[in-house]
């Protein structure tokens, strides 16, 4: 009996510096990447723009320097509680795997369905978080704009057809890339970290600081390059119209319109300016999750 009581402390104790660490990293990660997601939603989700430094230069100007961090406040606040989740999320997981391979590390097939679960637990999350701040990035700019902010984004949505269809627009696809980014994510990540330590014969908390923001930096590439066209999708779903001017009926209807009026280029809009925030936000995430996972162990 006492053995059961303290396996089930030590989870918990497990679970609450995943959540920890996770928190911290997702705010490292918001601060890093917000500048870099506004020109990639506006990229995905417009024709205005020649490309990434157009739509970097244009906002700028029309709009000014703080435009950069036009609806930060809701992933400030959500994507601390999404990063939270995703490593609270895979840190369960993986321990779910490790007891059932008696205590071995896990294949990287588990790795993979490990992040996947994680992802699927956080588009709970993400999923209304992301349509809100992807609202607040591409309304009009000044006395023209839809939204006084989060809080009243958040009733306007769910205003429309109800917070089912209207505040969770989108969640389908949502599901689809949280499982396919995160698997993709974790299992790179931990590929790397263990080849390293591995390659050094070393333990996993001798890997130097920068080493693991390196490697964390280029699971943040694979991430995108294995999900971004569900992004795409998902972006121009949660930002198409309500009611007579609602444009896609479903997600199978936005993939069939975007395959014909833009082609498989369609499917990569704003890739480059994605790529170019994952290395440093996924850098700092991993790096910033790492080490405080290390402090309070």
């Amino acid at each position: 009996m006492a053995d059961a009581a303290e396996d089930i402390t030590a989870q918990g104790g497990a679970v609450w510096k995943d959540l920890f660490s996770g928190a911290v990293g997702g705010i490292a990660q918001v601060l890093i990447g917000q500048p870099f997601d506004i020109v990639k939603v506006r990229l995905q989700t417009s024709t205005q723009y020649n490309g990434a430094l157009d739509a970097a230069t244009s906002i700028w100007k029309k709009e000014g320097p703080l435009a950069f961090y036009k609806g930060t406040l809701t992933p400030l606040l959500g994507i601390g509680a999404c990063v939270s989740v995703q490593f609270g999320g895979f840190g369960f997981a993986k321990r779910y795997f490790e007891e059932r391979n008696g205590g071995r590390d896990l294949s990287y097939a588990q790795y993979y369905y490990a992040g996947a679960f994680a992802g699927v637990a956080n588009s709970v999350i993400s999923g209304p978080i992301e349509h809100v701040r992807i609202r607040l990035q591409t309304q009009p700019h000044g006395a023209a704009r839809l939204y006084s902010g989060p809080l009243d984004c958040v009733r306007k949505l769910s205003a429309h057809e109800g917070v089912m269809r209207g505040l969770y627009r989108g969640e389908a696809v949502t599901i689809i890339r949280e499982a396919q980014a995160y698997g993709v994510w974790f299992l790179a990540f931990e590929y790397m970290m263990n080849a390293h330590a591995a390659r050094n014969k070393m333990e996993r908390k001798e890997i130097p600081p920068y080493m693991v923001a390196f490697y964390g930096g280029l699971a943040g590439e694979a991430l995108w390059l294995g999900s971004y066209p569900f992004d795409v999708i998902k972006s121009k779903m949660q930002t198409d119209g309500f009611g007579s001017t609602q444009k896609y009926k479903s997600m199978r209807d936005c993939f069939a319109q975007t395959w014909k009026a833009e082609g498989m280029r369609g499917f990569w809009k704003g890739l480059g300016p994605t790529l170019l925030r994952a290395m440093p936000v996924s850098a700092g995430t991993f790096a910033t999750v790492e080490l405080t996972l290390r402090a309070i162990s």
